[in-house]
């Protein structure tokens, strides 16, 4: 296809999400602000997760489902010594547990046993959908639905800091990999319970938070500036050819 078949707005946009925003309000503010008919996103964050969220404008939504299978990496912290129903800080205490004495080293090693192929159960509280309705939806009204284990891979978790009772780590993942699940399930591990307390979006694929426009930039951009920030599409499209 030719150079000349693209506009100068097909392609993907780098937003550096603030915390409050769902991806889907994100979404809405680019559509409105430039009467943007076709937009999407790449991977949803949560309200509460900051950083990269990559959008894609016009006929590059088309190549949504190759962009959103590229590889994650993230930062945040856990909270020992808690457990929540949302497994975030968003979320109820359900119990409290002591935290057990521990080292970074030991904390590492517990990380490590969750290093590579698995199966992990998604969170009642999620964007899944079933019979057309988010589970999040669902587990507002106190329903608890089966849900199916997706297979993910871990390439890092690896544990930076901790000072008592938070620690703090980075995870390099396929897509569809809970963070929050993680850091849940390093609680029980640990069997003093934990909860994701904040997380941040590094790299999604080939893009990096670094490149990415802050959030509250977005609406002041005119149409020539939101022209140069957006990837071309012959470049998305060369990026995700086999």
């Amino acid at each position: 296809m030719s150079r000349q078949a693209f506009d100068a707005l097909d392609g993907a946009l780098l937003i550096d999400k603030t915390a409050g925003p769902t991806s889907h309000d994100i979404v809405d503010t680019v559509r409105q602000c430039y009467r943007i008919k076709k937009v999407g996103h790449c991977g949803t964050l949560d309200p509460a997760a900051t950083g990269l969220l990559v959008l894609l404008l016009g006929k590059a939504t088309k190549l949504s489902e190759k962009l959103m299978a590229d590889d994650k990496v993230y930062v945040g912290s856990v909270k020992l010594g808690e457990t929540t129903n949302t497994f975030d800080a968003e979320g109820e205490i359900d119990e409290t547990m002591p935290v057990p004495d521990l080292t970074l080293e030991g904390l590492q090693e517990k990380a490590d046993d969750f290093l590579g192929d698995q199966l992990q159960l998604p969170p009642m509280v999620s964007a899944i959908k079933i019979d057309g309705t988010p589970l999040y939806k669902l587990a507002r009204k106190g329903m608890e639905i089966e849900r199916r284990e997706r297979f993910i891979h871990l390439y890092k978790f690896q544990i930076s800091e901790y000072e008592p009772p938070y620690a703090w780590f980075k995870v390099a993942c396929t897509k569809g990999t809970y963070v929050r699940t993680l850091a849940h399930d390093l609680g029980q591990a640990l069997g003093c319970g934990a909860h994701l307390a904040g997380l941040r979006r590094t790299v999604s694929g080939n893009f990096k938070v670094g490149a990415a426009t802050r959030l509250e930039e977005l609406t002041s951009l005119s149409m020539d500036d939101l022209a140069k920030r957006v990837v071309p599409m012959l470049q998305l499209s060369a990026a995700t050819e086999p």
